[in-house]
């Protein structure tokens, strides 16, 4: 059965940082292209990095430069380092794979305030 268990959210000062974590069970996270998401209430979910199987990353706009995707194979688990953070990086993050399953996780609060 897939799961995806995220964590490492937080309240955070605008500047700040954080690392998001995405803990995958049910299949190997080398073997398919791995994507964060994060949704605000009212608006519909968002695209925010992704991790091909070659390693090769795309970001949408919003986050290039700032934000980092990686993966620990052995761990199974896929992260997302977040710098320079702003209030309206505010939301619920997501992991899942690429095309996208429908059963996702809890998401983990991220939220930038000062």
């Amino acid at each position: 059965q897939v799961q995806f268990v995220e964590s490492g959210g937080g309240l955070v000062q605008p500047g700040g940082s954080l690392r998001l974590s995405c803990a995958a069970s049910g299949f190997a996270i080398w073997s398919v292209p791995m994507r964060w998401f994060r949704q605000v209430p009212g608006k519909e979910r968002e695209f925010v990095a992704h991790i091909a199987n070659s390693g090769v990353t795309i970001y949408t706009g919003s986050v290039k430069g700032r934000f980092t995707i990686s993966r620990d194979n052995a761990k199974n688990t896929v992260y997302l380092q977040m710098n320079s953070l702003k209030p309206e990086d505010t939301a619920v993050y997501s992991c899942n794979q690429y095309p996208s399953l429908p059963n996702w996780g809890q998401g983990t609060q991220v939220t930038v305030s000062s």
